[in-house]
């Protein structure tokens, strides 16, 4: 006999219902952070996941359900998790096996200061284009670059914007991301067509990041030559405590070969991390132990210089744990929060506001950017909103390559200007921003990671004046009714 095993439903939230989780959480992250001076958001997260599992509860929801929901995020998101891991054995690893010191004496002896903030965004795209991922750029060549800035005496929020810049949009643009391939998965588009229409912004903003680091670092820097004292301590001491050698570039050099092989990015990182502790045993004397307790305590160093011990003394599994943790505690909260149906609940409120292309394209952006604000999840960010807003598009007769253009940089690129999110809180693990300590001031790499947050206001600005703005085609539309897409009911003549 067939089972007739029911599903479970529940009630869909109103809005004024699905804003509360929200609202309060927001203002429990805003206490903790501006009232308290405290900056680790993980316990106004945690309660924000307990307020919207209530929610959930009240909706007619078991907490198996709501658990489901949870989980499936976090599983999702695994991947990314492994790869922070892998990033505090590298950088451990890699200080030990002189690689990060011989790209931060080469760093100091060959750059120009006054060039460094554009040509560390240039280097960390270029490096995040082959990889695929921002955030192993932002572990591995990132944290050299910040060793270098600090070098020229330039202030660490100054560097970490370069870098942020660079990896992010490096990230945005290379067919091997696996945010770059949601964007156009989740919208029904190609990805080297979602590629080739991110184009428009993607240029432009870069172009304007790069003349900004630019004249940044002539003013920074001005016309003397400042700092050299300084360099040539670092130097020093890094030659006094280090073999220095191209040779030990290496384990960077087979991350990047395996990555244009396309190799996966987690294999690809471990060879990198096995390929360091190699070169940290023969080259730098260390022993098999060591190599272990770098990976997972991290490097640790006393010399006569402090910039060398505050730059070297670093990386490690545990160095990462407090990411690790807000992020998990983030994915849960955002897990919850679509689960129980509260973000497509607000969606849903801001989209039958909408009769316009210009306020569809808008609203796609800012719900990106918001998802990563409340839900803390750049995957999450792009997925729900794609989901959502592309039977509007197709009743519209605009092509989705506008909707995956305006995902991927909601999503991807704003995910690191966020502290709480997944990205921000990589960066500030990563790059040593130490934000927890209460030095505010590192925040400024937020504003000055201007290639992130140029890139989607141009995106609104040619919405606004209809440019950039592709309608569908008779041939993608023809898919959408093959395909059995999703359209929405809009009279025609809609703009």
């Amino acid at each position: 006999m067939a089972s007739t095993k029911s599903t479970p439903t529940w009630e869909t939230p109103s809005l004024g219902l699905a804003l509360i989780p929200v609202v309060l959480t927001l203002a429990l992250l805003g206490v903790q952070i501006f009232y308290f001076g405290d900056f680790t958001p993980h316990i106004p997260l945690a309660i924000g996941l307990a307020i919207t599992a209530l929610v959930g509860i009240k909706l007619g929801m078991r907490w198996k359900d709501i658990e489901e929901g949870i989980f499936h995020v976090i599983h999702v998101s695994m991947p990314s998790v492994s790869v922070l891991i892998l990033v505090g054995m590298i950088v451990g690893v890699w200080i030990a096996s002189g690689t990060v010191p011989t790209l931060i004496y080469y760093g100091l002896t060959i750059l120009s200061p006054q060039i460094f903030l554009a040509a560390a965004m240039l280097l960390c795209s270029v490096v995040s284009l082959s990889l695929g991922t921002s955030w192993g750029t932002v572990g591995t060549v990132g944290l050299a670059l910040m060793g270098i800035g600090a070098g020229f005496d330039i202030p660490m929020y100054w560097t970490a914007g370069a870098v942020v810049s660079g990896a992010f949009f490096g990230d945005k643009v290379s067919p091997l991301s696996d945010t770059t391939n949601l964007a156009p998965a989740v919208t029904g588009t190609d990805l080297f067509s979602h590629i080739k229409n991110m184009m428009p912004t993607t240029i432009p903003a870069m172009l304007i990041a790069f003349v900004i680091y630019l004249v940044a670092g002539f003013t920074l820097m001005g016309s003397d030559e400042a700092s050299f004292d300084r360099i040539n301590a670092i130097t020093t001491s890094l030659q006094n405590n280090f073999e220095i050698s191209a040779w030990l570039l290496l384990p960077a050099l087979v991350v990047i070969v395996l990555a244009v092989k396309r190799m996966p990015p987690i294999p690809s990182l471990f060879a990198g991390v096995i390929t360091g502790a190699l070169v940290a045993v023969f080259t730098q004397g260390a022993g098999l132990h060591d190599v272990l307790t770098y990976a997972n305590s991290g490097y640790s160093i006393e010399t006569s210089s402090s910039a060398i011990n505050s730059l070297l003394n670093r990386g490690g599994v545990q160095s990462m744990m407090w990411t690790i943790s807000l992020i998990l505690i983030a994915l849960g909260f955002g897990g919850a929060l679509e689960k129980t149906g509260c973000l497509e609940a607000i969606i849903r409120a801001i989209m039958a506001k909408v009769s316009s292309f210009r306020g569809v394209q808008t609203s796609a952006t800012l719900t990106s950017v918001a998802t990563n604000l409340v839900a803390g999840d750049p995957y999450l960010s792009i997925a729900l909103p794609g989901r959502m807003y592309a039977p509007v598009y197709r009743g519209m007769k605009y092509s989705t390559l506008n909707l995956s253009r305006a995902i991927e940089e909601g999503g991807t690129l704003v995910s690191p200007l966020i502290p709480w999110n997944a990205g921000g809180a990589f960066v500030i693990g990563a790059l040593g921003l130490s934000i927890g300590d209460g030095n505010f001031e590192n925040l400024l790499y937020i504003p000055l990671a201007f290639a992130c947050w140029v890139s989607p206001v141009l995106g609104l600005i040619y919405a606004q004046l209809g440019v950039f703005s592709p309608k569908a085609t008779a041939e993608e539309q023809a898919d959408w009714s093959r395909q059995g897409e999703a359209v929405a009911d809009y009279a025609s003549g809609v703009k």
